[in-house]
């Protein structure tokens, strides 16, 4: 696009920049959100792959240059006010957050508060490689810490609806049905769950494919949750795990295992 007169149209604010939405181009999922001012929106109509303005680095930014995850922008649209712009992109790699997830909007509030939905679709360490370059290191360790703490939100808010199931209607919470049942009955799932867990690991043993990986997933998904839910119904939390997991760090399994008989 060589002529730019279509630019002036465009109302950048006291910064020169303009907020830009990247919205999936099939599904209308919102990805993101970022900046732009009018070298980078220039660009993006060029180059038809999204261009953004980094405000942090105060630079240009191609998204996808770190991480591979490149957007190419099928349509632009202004506006009514021609202050915010929308981008209907294909996401490449499926993942637009820096998190690893397809959208950045992955909280939705609930009664208790703000409750991820969307779980990671890669490690922020496998997408962030290991640069020379002080920003690329910056940004993988920035990527991990924000990994880590998201576990822990999980886990934090997982263990605080054990609890709360406990008292909850058991026609309307699964949880609380099983609570309801008595303890038997949650042992009972629990011990399920890790047969279930072994054959999903034998199977993938025997046929390394994606299918066994997302089984051998699922199934460690389930048995963690019922693990829950047994330190739930002696009102424990999961931070206590987390605790007696970091008294560990450092601390030979052997060296830790006569500890117990002693």
């Amino acid at each position: 696009m060589n002529n730019t007169q279509w630019l002036d149209d465009v109302k950048f604010n006291a910064q020169g920049l303009i907020p830009a939405i990247a919205q999936h181009h099939q599904t209308g999922r919102v990805l993101m959100v970022a900046w732009m001012n009018r070298e980078s929106l220039q660009l993006t109509a060029e180059k038809n792959q999204a261009v953004y303005y980094s405000r942090s680095r105060q630079k240009l930014w191609h998204k996808g240059e770190e991480s591979g995850h490149f957007q190419t922008v099928h349509e632009i649209r202004l506006d009514c006010d021609a202050d915010v712009i929308v981008l209907q992109i294909e996401q490449h790699g499926g993942i637009a957050c820096h998190t690893g997830r397809e959208s950045c909007f992955y909280r939705t509030l609930t009664p208790q508060g703000w409750q991820i939905v969307d779980a990671p679709k890669k490690d922020p360490k496998d997408i962030y490689q290991t640069n020379t370059t002080t920003h690329h290191t910056h940004t993988q360790i920035m990527s991990s810490s924000t990994s880590h703490a998201e576990s822990v939100e999980i886990l934090d808010y997982l263990g605080k609806m054990m609890i709360e199931r406990k008292t909850s209607d058991p026609d309307q919470s699964y949880v609380a049905k099983l609570y309801q049942k008595g303890l038997n009955k949650i042992l009972e799932k629990v011990g399920e769950e890790s047969i279930e867990t072994i054959i999903a690991a034998k199977d993938l043993a025997q046929t390394p494919h994606i299918d066994q990986k997302n089984d051998l997933i699922y199934e460690t998904a389930d048995l963690w949750f019922h693990s829950l839910v047994v330190l739930g119904y002696f009102d424990l939390n999961p931070q206590d795990v987390l605790n007696e997991l970091a008294r560990r760090q450092g601390l030979s399994g052997l060296v830790e295992k006569a500890n117990r008989t002693t």
